[in-house]
């Protein structure tokens, strides 16, 4: 192997040593990266794309009950999570807001073999709030037996789109779910994964409703605001850390 210095004097040398050594160094710095992505719920975009602030409503003076104007005594808060209770009087919960475009990230966990639901876009004047829109489902699907049907799986647009993966986690453990909604186009998250996305409205849409359970229902699946909801299925169910902002 030839000497890396053959000729030259000690100076020169030396300054050739300290040149080299400055563009190695150079060469290993660390690159200068993009601003990380606000990752409130799991795959989320940043701030600056999606232009709003998140809003946590992980407090039940953002809710009332799907037919009334205070929350049942059957919800609480328990170690910070909106808690469906074993006891004290049911019914689905709602926000007081409405919203159109939006993202809704929250973490939620079923009792083992239980059901719940997430609504959006959903309006008053029903029956209950499951009348009027669609739902994310939330199911332990190991044991429910809701689960042998795909288009009731956890992540599922109930009764419509099946989840294109099987993520959920297991009754009594915590799973991480996002609702995107921006005009007709809506996706649901979960566990960092998109499961189900459609277009509301759309004829593909539009047969879908007319081949499920929602077919019977007026206006079902038409509004393009509406209220947030909580599912009162009779299990315990516990939703923490909900959080929304608004889509320009």
């Amino acid at each position: 192997m030839p000497r890396l210095f053959s000729t030259g004097s000690p100076s020169a040398r030396l300054a050739l040593v300290v040149a080299l050594a400055a563009t190695a160094w150079t060469g290993c710095a660390p690159r200068a990266t993009a601003p990380a992505s606000d990752t409130t719920g799991s795959g989320a975009a940043s701030a600056s794309e999606a232009g709003g602030e998140w809003t946590n409503i992980t407090d039940l003076r953002y809710w009332r009950a799907y037919t009334g104007t205070t929350v049942p005594s059957g919800w609480s808060i328990e170690d910070g999570a909106i808690a469906r209770r074993a006891d004290g009087d049911g019914g689905d919960i709602v926000t007081r807001e409405t919203y159109d475009n939006f993202e809704l990230a929250m973490e939620w966990k079923v009792a083992p073999c239980g059901n719940s639901g997430v609504f959006y876009r959903g309006v008053d004047g029903a029956e209950a709030v499951w009348n009027t829109t669609a739902e994310m489902q939330v199911l332990d699907d190991t044991c429910h037996p809701d689960a042998q049907y795909p288009s009731h799986t956890a992540g599922a647009v109930y009764d419509l789109y099946t989840p294109t993966s099987q993520v959920s986690r297991p009754g009594g453990e915590w799973n991480e779910a996002r609702v995107v909604a921006r005009g007709p186009h809506v996706e649901h998250w979960l566990n960092g994964v998109m499961v189900a996305e459609y277009e509301q409205g759309s004829d593909e849409w539009n047969a879908r409703v007319q081949a499920s359970k929602f077919r019977e229902e007026p206006g079902f699946g038409t509004h393009m605001a509406g209220m947030i909801g909580l599912q009162d299925h009779g299990d315990l169910v516990w939703y923490r850390n909900i959080r929304i902002r608004r889509l320009s």
